[in-house]
């Protein structure tokens, strides 16, 4: 059917907006280089007009002048409804650049909002809690066991710094008495000797001296 009544079975895509763009940049390049063939048109009768004295060869030359004036007019009005034409395609296109930023952003943002929900769907704030609470027993639990094991043994809680003075002055006099009976022994006569030892003085005797002799 698409062959007998001449239609194409592929359809061209529609130009995007950005093509519409560059076509309209085309179009106005196009008459900016036909008002600039006029503008030079209306200088060349200018100049001759200006050498011609008034008659009939002036009047003719003005009318063309006047014939290229309204030409150029024409492009120039054509111009300033391109230029409105492509200012309104580029603001269109900025916004739609704009709008498809901004849904990304709100994609974006959604999906992550759903991931968020989903990982603190899996958080259990009751478990948590009672997490902490073991760690906390579990805490002082362990420090009464270091207290415990600290705890020193056969030590009086308390203790009197006065009975603790007069042990330690018994026990200083105890060593002094030790330490007496002990020099005291030394020169004591042991109970086998009959009679004490004779002490000899230190410069010989005339008798000793002849026995030697």
């Amino acid at each position: 059917m698409n062959r007998i009544f001449g239609t194409s079975a592929s359809k061209k895509p529609k130009p995007s907006l950005q093509d519409a763009i560059a076509s309209t940049d085309a179009r106005i390049a196009s008459i900016e280089v036909k008002v600039k063939k006029l503008d030079g048109e209306l200088a060349r009768y200018k100049d001759q007009m200006s050498k011609l004295r008034n008659g009939p060869g002036k009047n003719a030359i003005q009318q063309r002048a006047l014939r290229t004036l309204k030409q150029k007019r024409m492009y120039e009005s054509q111009l300033a409804q391109l230029a409105q034409q492509t200012f309104n395609m580029e603001s269109a296109a900025l916004t739609t650049e704009n709008m498809r930023n901004t849904m990304a952003t709100v994609d974006a943002l959604q999906a992550s909002n759903k991931e968020i929900k989903k990982q603190y769907g899996k958080i259990n704030i009751d478990k948590i809690e009672d997490m902490h609470d073991e760690m906390e027993d579990m805490l002082e639990r362990a420090n009464e066991i270091q207290e415990s094991l600290g705890r020193s043994y056969a030590v009086p809680d308390e203790l009197d710094e006065d009975d603790l003075e007069a042990e330690l002055d018994a026990l200083q006099f105890e060593e002094e008495e030790e330490g007496t009976s002990y020099l005291a022994d030394i020169n004591k006569v042991p109970d086998f000797i009959d009679e004490p030892p004779v002490e000899l003085s230190e410069t010989p005797t005339h008798e000793a001296m002849k026995a030697t002799g």
